[in-house]
Order: C-alpha cells, then sequence, then structure tokens
C-alpha cells in the first residue's frame, strides 16, 4: 500500500466521521476511493481535505449537492492545491454572509413580533395590531422583510 493512502478506519480516525458517512460520501461522489485486489477502499491522504470540506459545509448548513458541485471543480489529475482550496471556499463567502445577516436578524426578531399573526407578545400590539401583517399574505413577514434582498424567495 502506497504511504499516501489511507484505509477507510484510518480515514475515520483521522477525520472524526463515522465509517458509515464516509461510504456514503463516496456513494454520492463526494470523495473516491481505489479497490484493492482484497476489494478494500483505499483513500488518498487528499481525501482527508474534502472530508473536512464537507463537514465545514455541513456545520455551515450547505447543501451536500452544492458541496458536491464545489468540489467536482477540484482537478482530478493532481492533489488540490492551495489556490485551489482558496477559490473553493470563495464560492460560499457571500451565502454564509447572507446566512449570518439572516441569523443576526432573527437573533434580534426572536422576542419581538415578527408578523406571524399569532399577537400573544404585548409588543405586536403596537408593531401588529388587529394582526395587520396578514394582509401581506402568510408567514412571519416582519422577519422576511428583514432578510437580505437575495435571500427572500
Amino acid at each position: 500500500m502506497p504511504l499516501a493512502e489511507l484505509t477507510i478506519g484510518e480515514l475515520a480516525a483521522r477525520s472524526g466521521t463515522a465509517p458509515s458517512a464516509l461510504r456514503f460520501y463516496e456513494t454520492v461522489g463526494l470523495i473516491r476511493s481505489r479497490r484493492t485486489s482484497g476489494n478494500q477502499r483505499r483513500y488518498e491522504r487528499a481525501t482527508l481535505r474534502r472530508v473536512a470540506f464537507v463537514q465545514a459545509g455541513k456545520a455551515a448548513g450547505i447543501p451536500l449537492e452544492r458541496v458536491r458541485a464545489a468540489l467536482a471543480t477540484l482537478p482530478e489529475d493532481r492533489v488540490p492545491s492551495r489556490r485551489d482550496w482558496e477559490r473553493l471556499s470563495r464560492l460560499w463567502r457571500e451565502d454564509l454572509d447572507r446566512r449570518i445577516a439572516t441569523l443576526e436578524g432573527l437573533r434580534g426578531r426572536l422576542s419581538t413580533c415578527i408578523g406571524c399573526g399569532c399577537l400573544s407578545i404585548d409588543r405586536c400590539e403596537l408593531l401588529n395590531p388587529d394582526d395587520e401583517a396578514a394582509q401581506l399574505g402568510v408567514g412571519a413577514h416582519y422577519l422576511i422583510r428583514d432578510r437580505p434582498q437575495d435571500q427572500k424567495a
């Protein structure tokens, strides 16, 4: 076995990811392995970075399909460089900034009226008397209104 390759157990231990998750990641095209003559998986050491990238995306709430699409832009003929990873991380920067802004807005709004129509908070009487937000349609309109423009849908 080449020194740069890891078994699934080694990859799991080093990345802190369950072997079952690694097999799933491989099935959906996030990582790949080669098979030995005994049909055992062997991963290039650079797969550790891919797994860390998947885990970071997961922690940030990025759908696995977007993670897979991002990883698909990496070169297949060589180990990705620092420049490759920097380019990849820039793809998510705007999305993460929008998510952060939404979460900060949500944090500030949860204890006040969000325009949902429940009228159970004393401030709703001031901000949404007689459920005036209902004229805007369904949903928590004050949260939607405060979201960054390109995130409204």
